[in-house]
């Protein structure tokens, strides 16, 4: 039997994203842009990996024949750059849990991407007992002023307290603290049935 030929072998590895809707980079050129290229210096206007640019077959061999990783560098920042051990010798970021309130790390306070990775990783690693939290159940423990390793006993009492504390009945008709109260109520029902809290 004999095998079709494949018009196109090696596709995987050669780089083109075909079927592209994105035009190329390039001004003025209406080619679709297959191939990517790294971004401009200071493009990333959004917390994440900087976006890369894509250009036709001709204006990403264009572009990769005047690139030059070096360019703008003095020899010294050169020498450094070329150094064995670069960027061995930085601090390695601790990645503890961040409180309630933090926004989570930003792609931008980081010089390497997998500490960026790590990081926002942590933010969503699993309790002591494997259950991860969601960012829903965050948010309930922090209407509950509650820690994020809070276990359903904490959860019991914290709610009987808030409730105590904003009740009308315990306020003299008070019903001032009603939002408050409706939060907490809102909070503890998620959160009972939530699988980190099973």
């Amino acid at each position: 039997m004999v095998k079709p030929q494949n018009d196109r072998p090696h596709t995987r590895f050669h780089g083109r994203v075909a079927d592209s809707d994105r035009p190329c980079a390039h001004p003025g050129c209406a080619e679709p842009g297959e191939f990517r290229a790294p971004p401009l210096e200071g493009a990333c206007a959004h917390d994440g990996p900087p976006r890369f640019r894509w250009f036709c077959l001709d204006h990403v061999r264009a572009f990769n024949a005047g690139y030059n990783y070096f360019d703008g560098m003095s020899a010294d920042e050169i020498h450094q750059a070329q150094r064995p051990l670069a960027g061995w010798e930085r601090e390695t970021r601790a990645f503890s849990r961040t409180r309630m309130g933090d926004q989570g790390p930003r792609w931008a306070d980081f010089s390497d991407p997998l500490d960026a990775i790590g990081a926002k990783y942590a933010r969503t690693a699993p309790r002591a007992e494997g259950r991860a939290l969601s960012g829903e159940d965050r948010r309930s423990l922090e209407t509950l002023g509650l820690p994020l390793d809070a276990d359903r006993n904490a959860l019991r009492k914290r709610y009987s307290e808030l409730v105590r504390r904003y009740h009308p009945d315990r306020n003299g008709g008070d019903r001032t603290h009603e939002a408050a109260l409706r939060k907490v109520i809102t909070a503890y029902q998620h959160l009972r049935r939530a699988p980190a809290f099973a």
